[in-house]
């Protein structure tokens, strides 16, 4: 069990957009609260970046000054710059893998979950709110959104792992059917936590479908991969692909266990080249280690991020894109050595009724 690390605050919004109000329902069982469904249209582009250095530090000096996005390759006007993260807020979903493939370390797993939860919400501050779905044969909406952290970690207690994988339609639920906080996605913005390997083998939606979900409904996606050392995972494309092009990204905590052990593919062994054997004190250490590093590596990333926002200066008269491509880039830092993560494109245009992305 790890003891909570310092709470790292959060940033502001994403993407704007416009928020329909909640449809009534007709009961909500006793875990599931009315839940609405999320539409969108454009008109600001919120853009969250995240800037680290060659050793994968975060730059936390920079002026709003120092930033320049291109819209289709056009310089845009930043109406609006925060890297203030006592004044944030967050809504966080959850999506837990419970597939079979998850039961090998799942006591690891379900420790880190924990952790990640008490950093992201601290306590019943109001500013920030979460939700918890898990998905194995289908996903299913546990823990409602909400400001108590402890209605999660104790759904999470309650989880054991079995069956398939629905990673895509956990996703689709994430932003289709979950009860709204007053302000989305400026205030609070919004955010998927996915703990999992990627792997989908029992959804309804496609991934193309619920990227494009995620896109329109303005969600930062971040994953912890499951993947275990030494395992090959046909699958972790997918994972970097929804953290890379909604501005996340994906932590690998076991799967660098052995990155800082001199000679460990050089010390031929009967058993293999690992130094650490399964069951003993620097294997579980080495474990531990990594699922630090991973928490501590998607909340601070959150944290550190600089929130732009800007409204698209647009030509009328042009052909209407379905997708606008973005690119940040920062001028005034010296060429080379730095890295700058950013949401890749935004849906300029309303979501689409009728069969399909967008309707239920």
């Amino acid at each position: 069990m790890f003891r909570p690390l310092a709470v790292l605050e959060v940033l502001l919004p994403l993407f704007s957009q416009t928020q329909p109000p909640a449809k009534p329902q007709t009961q909500a069982s006793p875990q599931q609260e009315p839940s609405v469904r999320i539409t969108t249209t454009t008109n600001e582009v919120i853009v969250p970046v995240t800037v680290t250095d060659f050793k994968g530090k975060f730059v936390r000096d920079l002026k709003k000054d120092d930033f320049r996005i291109l819209d289709e390759g056009k310089p845009q006007r930043i109406t609006f710059f925060s890297h203030d993260s006592k004044q944030q807020s967050i809504v966080v979903g959850f999506l837990v893998d419970l597939s079979s493939s998850s039961r090998i370390h799942w006591d690891k797993y379900q420790d880190m979950i924990k952790e990640l939860v008490w950093q992201l919400l601290p306590g019943d501050d109001p500013r920030y709110s979460g939700y918890l779905i898990t998905y194995a044969n289908e996903a299913q909406l546990v823990v409602n959104t909400t400001n108590d952290s402890n209605k999660i970690t104790a759904a999470i207690d309650r989880s054991k792992p079995a069956g398939g994988s629905a990673m895509h339609d956990a996703i689709y639920r994430a932003c289709m059917d979950r009860s709204l906080v007053k302000g989305e996605p400026y205030e609070p913005r919004r955010i998927i936590v996915l703990i999992g390997d990627g792997h989908d083998n029992a959804s309804k939606h496609s991934l193309e479908e619920v990227l494009e979900l995620a896109q329109r409904n303005m969600v930062t996606i971040y994953s912890v991969s499951t993947q275990s050392f030494g395992m090959s995972n046909e699958t972790q494309d997918v994972l970097e692909r929804i953290t890379n092009e909604t501005g996340g990204h994906v932590e690998y905590p076991l799967n660098t266990l052995y990155k800082d052990v001199s000679g460990y593919l050089s010390t031929p062994r009967d058993a293999g080249n690992y130094v650490y054997e399964a069951g003993t004190g620097g294997y579980a250490a080495q474990i531990a280690a990594g699922i630090t590093r991973a928490v501590e590596g998607v909340v601070g990333d959150i944290g550190m991020q600089y929130v732009l926002r800007y409204t698209p200066d647009i030509d009328a008269e042009l052909k209407p894109k379905v997708i606008r491509k973005i690119k940040v880039d920062i001028p005034t830092l010296p060429g080379g050595g730095y890295n700058i993560r950013f949401r890749q494109f935004y849906y300029p245009n309303p979501v689409p009724m009728g069969p399909g992305v967008g309707s239920k």
